[in-house]
């Protein structure tokens, strides 16, 4: 049986990656994203897929209505929802130092990167509970989270407490939804071109190229973290839940 893919912020970048990657795994795909529909759907079409697999909701991912919107229409289409992906994330409007940092750049960070996802999380996790086994388990959840779960960047708190925040909802909805049949996964990505990175392009590229940051030393792709998604939500790990992946170019690792 076809399994159906949520995947929140995925019009583009590391998004999109995982949608095309979990579409070509043979699942439907249903997006969450603030783009223009118009804008989404010449994109989808330009990536190869096809109307009868795939459903674009535009909304917000903070507002209930969204997500019950999200929620209800991936149902109707296609009667049930196997797979989540917290992928849409937001970074500060504005870098600032730590002790500069806004109450409003805190509170927008926050309630994206956190709230949404914990509240869709909720959502999509009782309707897996709802559904028979499709499978080896009635759900897989994956969160996109970030080398800042663990990495100080002092100029853009805000992202790395949301991040960290997102680990430990890992952690938290792995052990809940473990006797529920529904694996919950972290993928960590690292330094990525995407558009979130491209306004740092020269730092990044100093520190890969002349600092040696990276032991694999490029560019993470949106493909890279894709790959790690898809791999997680093989039914061969039904045996694993609340394991993390480091899609980082081996950034986790401590060396001298």
């Amino acid at each position: 049986m076809m399994k159906t893919a949520i995947i929140t912020g995925a019009s583009r970048g590391i998004g999109l990656g995982i949608a095309k990657q979990l579409y070509n795994d043979g699942c439907n795909i249903a997006i969450l994203d603030l783009a223009d529909p118009a804008d989404v759907a010449k994109t989808l079409a330009e990536n190869g897929f096809s109307e009868d697999r795939t459903l674009y909701v535009k909304g917000d991912l903070t507002k209930v209505e969204s997500r019950d919107e999200l929620i209800a229409k991936t149902k109707e289409k296609f009667g049930a929802i196997d797979i989540l992906v917290n992928n849409a994330g937001v970074a500060p409007r504005v870098r600032a130092d730590l002790l500069d940092m806004s109450e409003e750049s805190f509170d927008f960070v926050m309630s994206v990167n956190v709230k949404g996802n914990l509240l869709l999380t909720q959502a999509v996790a009782k309707q897996m509970i709802a559904q028979p086994f499709n499978g080896k388990r009635k759900g897989v959840i994956v969160n996109i989270s970030s080398c800042s779960a663990y990495t100080s960047s002092v100029n853009r708190g805000e992202y790395c407490v949301s991040k960290a925040g997102v680990a430990m909802l890992t952690k938290l909805f792995a052990d809940r939804l473990a006797s529920e049949g529904i694996n919950v996964f972290e993928v960590r990505p690292g330094i990525i071109a995407t558009d979130m990175t491209s306004k740092v392009t020269e730092k990044y590229d100093r520190l890969i190229c002349e600092q040696g940051i990276l032991p694999i030393a490029r560019w993470g792709t949106p493909e890279d973290v894709a790959g790690a998604v898809s791999v997680l939500c093989d039914d061969r790990l039904s045996y694993c839940t609340g394991d993390i992946i480091n899609a980082d170019g081996g950034f986790h690792i401590q060396r001298l």
